[in-house]
């Protein structure tokens, strides 16, 4: 009998921000703006490297791949939070939480090495410009993206697997504002030492390594920037290197933060306020730190606006 009422737990109730009416109108209004900014400025790169032959390079390839995966992330987390904010039923079927968890997972660890691979490639292409044609060609490309994203999306698969299949008798109340394995790992009368250590190794693997090489790219990019002088161009190369490893750093920060760090330091408000970083203003910032501030897709984006004014 006891073993039967620890599978009873089939909905959850995602507590979210605020109980507070008010609170909750601006909560809405903010991430419901965050959320169109994200989507209107990752789609409108897309397109600008889609109808641009002179953008088929494999940087822009990358950010592509980043602006994809910055969409079905925010898309993930932000539709049923809005939903949630202003909505009496703030509750999620055990299938829709596991399902909101796994793609979560994929899709930011499948950012995490995205980043990395767009590091090296801008390290290729700075430090070794004679040799990028050989070294960054199109199956390479091809290559490390699709490794990205198949590692990324089976790593996720045995968490959601190991997540959802401990029992939650406790509470189905997650003090969060989407389902998350910190959040849910509280919820569990079993013990989740085994899943914990999961976490602690893919996030090792995936999240760590991944940081590590950013870095070290960016760090050699810059090294490379400075021994050449300081010309306009420099200048503004190691500016825009400057702003990616700040963007870089605070996403791959909030995650290890989030993911790697021992159970008993979990706080439910300060959780959710790191996880807004990596869930909504990470996939903003990410077009307008990347690509909006380039030249070839500002003046891409204006030849686009021109036809479309004049239709």
């Amino acid at each position: 009998m006891e073993n039967l009422n620890k599978t009873l737990v089939r909905t959850f109730i995602l507590l979210g921000f605020s109980n507070s009416p008010g609170l909750q109108v601006v909560f809405f209004l903010l991430f419901f703006l965050m959320y169109l900014v994200t989507l209107s400025l990752n789609l409108l790169l897309i397109i600008a490297v889609r109808l641009s032959s002179q953008l088929h390079t494999p940087m822009y390839f990358f950010l592509c791949n980043l602006s994809v995966i910055d969409i079905f992330f925010s898309t993930t987390i932000v539709p049923k939070m809005l939903t949630n904010t202003l909505s009496q039923d703030k509750t999620i079927s055990f299938m829709g939480c596991a399902a909101q968890m796994y793609f979560h997972l994929a899709l930011g660890a499948t950012e995490c090495l995205i980043l990395a691979v767009m590091a090296y490639d801008r390290y290729i292409a700075i430090c070794k410009p004679l040799q990028y044609n050989n070294i960054i060609n199109k199956s390479v490309c091809i290559g490390l993206s699709a490794a990205s994203w198949s590692m990324s999306f089976l790593n996720s698969v045995v968490h959601a697997v190991f997540t959802f299949q401990l029992p939650y008798c406790r509470s189905n109340l997650v003090n969060h504002f989407f389902c998350e394995m910190p959040p849910l790992f509280r919820l569990s009368c079993a013990d989740t030492w085994f899943n914990e250590v999961a976490v602690y190794i893919s996030g090792g693997l995936i999240a760590s390594c991944s940081f590590m090489l950013t870095l070290l790219s960016y760090v050699h990019i810059i090294s490379t920037i400075l021994k050449n002088g300081c010309s306009k161009g420099q200048h503004k190369a190691f500016s825009t290197c400057a702003s990616h490893l700040v963007v870089v750093s605070l996403y791959y920060g909030t995650i290890m933060f989030m993911y790697l760090r021992p159970r008993s330091s979990y706080f439910p408000d300060q959780d959710r306020v790191i996880s807004i970083f990596y869930t909504v203003v990470t996939p903003m910032l990410n077009p307008m730190i990347y690509s909006i501030r380039n030249k070839d897709i500002k003046v891409t984006i204006r030849k686009m606006l021109s036809k479309l004014a004049h239709l």
